[in-house]
């Protein structure tokens, strides 16, 4: 199949892409979705720059597109985008979630009304094999955005063993599943090119929920040895 991938550039998405993959299917592209306020990834708040790079450092082409924050408005101009896809090929659209029922009924019944498939190849994974998975795998991902609870030292820390354990005996989804927190992909498998985060500053931003954001005022690309 021909198919695009919900893009947050986050560790769920990169490990569902990666499967995709791996079964043979065609990854035609990574969609992201940006605030047009902000300019920035929807719910991540990564800076749309650097997700084109991110994108650039896999080797598969990001399609971004600016979206309205109310809901309505929200799911007409995602079923907007989903038609164009399907206009160029597309098949089906790719999504990382894992247990939240609520949010694949959502997507599968969107992406119906356009005439796409949702697939979802996390699905039913237990959260904390889910997370182990991906580090296994050799992706490297760092938490860019947390809620208020888990206080300012959690952004910026690297998703590990050691994190996933802590989140556990806090009773918190190790997945950040709940939207918890969020990460970005520095490295992997499939990456041509590592990013590594040089500058960075902490900022707590009011929303639905109150969360703590990295916002990355400078990093670097770099070349990886044997890709």
């Amino acid at each position: 199949m021909h198919l695009a991938v919900s893009w947050s550039g986050g560790k769920d998405s990169m490990l569902a892409c990666h499967d995709a993959i791996r079964a043979g299917h065609d990854v035609t592209c990574l969609l992201n979705l940006i605030s047009k306020g902000s300019l920035r990834c929807c719910f991540h708040g990564l800076d749309n720059g650097l997700i084109r790079d991110q994108a650039g450092a896999v080797g598969i082409p990001l399609l971004l597109k600016e979206m309205s924050e109310g809901m309505n408005d929200y799911e007409r101009e995602f079923k907007e985008v989903l038609s164009g896809l399907k206009d160029t090929g597309i098949d089906g659209v790719v999504f990382g979630d894992i247990y939240l029922d609520e949010h694949r009924e959502w997507v599968e019944r969107v992406c119906g009304d356009a005439g796409l498939a949702a697939l979802e190849p996390l699905w039913g994974m237990e959260a904390g094999k889910t997370v182990g998975e991906f580090i296994a795998r050799g992706f490297k991902a760092v938490v860019v955005s947390c809620r208020e609870e888990l206080g300012e030292d959690f952004v910026g820390r690297t998703v590990d063993g050691e994190m996933i354990e802590e989140l556990k005996a806090k009773n918190i989804c190790p997945c950040g599943e709940n939207g918890e927190y969020h990460t970005l992909v520095v490295d992997g498998p499939i990456f041509k090119r590592r990013i590594d985060i040089l500058e960075v500053r902490s900022e707590l931003r009011d929303g639905f929920w109150r969360h703590w954001f990295l916002d990355i005022k400078s990093y670097g690309m770099r070349d990886k040895n044997g890709f």
